[in-house]
């Protein structure tokens, strides 16, 4: 995971995900808009999946 990631992941969490599919970036978003850090952390684990 590169850190442009992580500190995208860190600011806005779905503009880290959008390359990983429309599903993983649903989820952030709507994580993202019930509270900031539940997005983060989606973010995080998503980009850290290491079957993607």
């Amino acid at each position: 995971m590169h850190i442009f990631r992580v500190l995208l992941a860190v600011l806005f969490p779905p503009l880290a995900v959008i390359d990983k599919g429309c599903g993983s970036f649903v989820i952030t978003f709507l994580l993202t808009l019930c509270g900031w850090i539940p997005g983060v952390i989606a973010a995080l684990v998503i980009l850290n999946n290491p079957k993607n």
